[in-house]
């Protein structure tokens, strides 16, 4: 039975195997500290593609690395993300959004 590419679960076990075969959690991979570094670190390449104009295909190279290391570091701290984006998503749903500075935020806004 192949892949299916619309799956998070097959998502999930493809980033698994990908720990499994370096073994990451023997190896420092799934320590918490180097993977926030990690997560910085594509970050600023995505930032770099949108910056300097790189192409829609970079970006999304680079935004592809970034969820790699999310549903990563979902498994070397052991949480599930998919119930973490839907309990996030309920809760961005019932806030209310301002203009700031000429662009929309979606926030709490506490005082």
């Amino acid at each position: 039975m192949g892949l299916n590419k619309d799956s998070y679960t097959d998502m999930q076990r493809e980033v698994q195997s990908f720990h499994d075969k370096h073994d990451f959690k023997n190896t420092g991979g799934e320590e918490l500290t180097y993977r926030i570094a990690l997560m910085a670190e594509e970050l600023g390449e995505i930032s770099a593609c949108v910056s300097k104009g790189k192409s829609k295909q970079q970006l999304a190279e680079e935004c592809a690395d970034l969820y790699i290391l999310l549903i990563g570091t979902a498994i070397a701290a052991d949480f599930d993300l998919k119930q973490a984006f839907w309990d996030k998503m309920e809760k961005l749903h019932k806030r209310e959004s301002k203009m700031i500075n000429g662009r929309i935020r979606v926030s709490e806004f506490r005082d």
